[in-house]
């Protein structure tokens, strides 16, 4: 609910009105108030500063296949194999998650992938979904990576990975940590079989994630302003007992310390994509 219907219900002489979405949103950087319809119609970047918002994965695949791309299937991991709590039980945080999601995946996670093109590009993409228990990578997630390479393979395609993680899922241990090595396997079988693999970094992509499949493409791409690290800013000052630059673990940064390989507006990320496919595409035919 938006500042404008939350102050006019307040008033009690007046009757309460709702609508279906908010009508206006604040962007996270500049603060000004958008549209909500401009918004969504400049791919969720703030027309104002340029801000890239965070979106959901079925949005991203929406804005970077072409029409006609298959969903594949979620995988079926165990729910709670630590069965841990805290404050709540990690089986009702799930269900949480799930019904938040706008587009209510009955067994989704973290991680959606879909088989397709890229401008008439073969591909297959995986999303990491930052709605989703802030994409925290966990059993399903490190399946769902697996299960999306597996589809590269057998389409003898490029498998393009778009991450936005909080790190490692708590609640799942050292399992949770084990899909660091098992998805570098698969980036290794990728390799192995000469066809690209291409992360897209968007905000934030953090910890294990980072630590993993996130910095181990053939070539990486990053959202402008994006959040790109391991330990957070503090602990890392906190352990150095350093001021960090400006703009320390931002793409622009890590762009300019030869981290990644480009920084790219979301409006030309489907068509850079391509432009890297094609040009790729020798060697995955190999």
């Amino acid at each position: 609910m938006n500042w404008f219907t939350r102050v006019r219900n307040s008033i009690g002489w007046l009757p309460k009105r709702t609508t279906e979405k908010d009508l206006w949103i604040k962007c996270r950087s500049c603060q000004e108030m958008i549209f909500a319809q401009e918004y969504e119609d400049n791919a969720f970047v703030c027309p104002r500063c340029g801000h890239h918002g965070r979106i959901g994965a079925e949005e991203r695949l929406r804005q970077l296949f072409d029409e006609g791309f298959e969903l594949l299937p979620q995988p079926e991991v165990r729910q709670d194999p630590l069965k841990f709590k805290d404050s709540k039980k990690y089986t009702d945080r799930i269900k949480q998650a799930r019904a938040n999601n706008p587009e209510e995946r009955p067994n989704g996670d973290a991680f959606l992938a879909g088989s397709g093109a890229i401008e008439g590009h073969a591909a297959v993409i995986g999303v990491q979904d930052f709605t989703f228990m802030g994409g925290s990578m966990g059993m399903a997630v490190g399946t769902a990576f697996c299960a999306g390479a597996e589809r590269a393979l057998a389409r003898k395609c490029a498998y393009v990975v778009v991450t936005a993680a909080g790190g490692a899922r708590m609640q799942e241990g050292i399992l949770s940590l084990m899909q660091m090595p098992k998805a570098t396997v698969m980036t290794r079988r990728l390799r192995e079989a000469g066809l690209p693999y291409i992360v897209v970094l968007t905000d934030p992509t953090t910890g294990g994630v980072t630590a993993s499949y996130a910095m181990l493409g053939d070539i990486h791409i990053a959202e402008p302003g994006a959040l790109i690290g391991f330990a957070g800013q503090r602990v890392i000052q906190d352990t150095i007992r350093e001021q960090l630059p400006e703009g320390f673990q931002r793409a622009e940064y890590l762009y300019k310390h030869g981290m990644v390989d480009m920084v790219v507006h979301r409006h030309d990320l489907k068509s850079t994509l391509a432009n890297v496919l094609d040009y790729l595409r020798p060697r995955a035919a190999a």
